[in-house]
């Protein structure tokens, strides 16, 4: 299973919603936040319609003039309901794996649920490749047995029970019967969205901590 971060276009459309988000509750105009920041009224309306491609330094500069940190302004702050109906659902995958992606959010962290489907390959173990540091897996057994989890801790699961383990170390993911299917959430730990950034000739080695 891959991880992915989120693309430059999801990315701006966070960053257009906070930014007219803050800026209206502050009760400033697009053109006194203009004044604030030092940029024009242009890329400012352009950042808002999610159409623009803010740098580093252009969101200190609204930082700085909406009075909040600049990793605010890619945090997502509540999110609207979201539904995924039984066949809106898209399976995909390959051979004796496949995956239906139910929900990814951002902010202080990635999360990501999906339902999983194994079928038994006969393989003696299959071995899952570490994750980013830091990740978690979640894993309930829906129908089924598996056994998963650390390779030097592995747990046999049947439908009903649920495991907490670490995906930041090589582990394994076997399906005991034909077929299994689980409902799993892995999560990540916040990860730095500012780059470094160079200030008066030296580079910055934790990123911009001053947003």
């Amino acid at each position: 299973m891959d991880i992915k971060s989120d693309g430059p276009v999801r990315e701006n459309e966070l960053i257009a919603r906070n930014v007219r988000r803050f800026r209206l509750e502050r009760a400033i105009s697009l053109g006194e936040l203009a004044r604030r920041s030092g940029l024009s009224k242009q890329t400012l309306s352009k950042i808002e319609q999610g159409v623009g491609n803010p740098t580093v330094e252009t969101l200190s500069l609204l930082g700085a003039a909406l009075d909040l940190p600049a990793r605010r302004l890619l945090t997502e702050w509540g999110t609207p309901v979201y539904v995924q109906r039984h066949d809106e659902g898209e399976w995909a995958g390959a051979g004796h794996w496949t995956e239906r992606i139910l929900d990814e959010t951002y902010g202080s962290g990635f999360v990501r649920t999906l339902l999983l489907r194994l079928e038994r390959t006969g393989a003696p173990r299959e071995t899952v490749e570490p994750h980013a540091p830091g990740t978690l897996h979640h894993v309930y057994v829906i129908t089924g047995k598996v056994r998963t989890g650390p390779l030097d801790e592995p747990v046999e699961l049947a439908a009903g029970d649920f495991v907490r383990f670490p995906g930041d170390v090589p582990h394994q993911m076997n399906c005991l019967t034909e077929r299994a299917t689980l409902h799993m959430v892995t999560t990540l730990p916040q990860v730095r969205r500012i780059g470094p950034v160079v200030t008066k000739g030296t580079a910055s080695e934790g990123g911009d901590e001053r947003d």
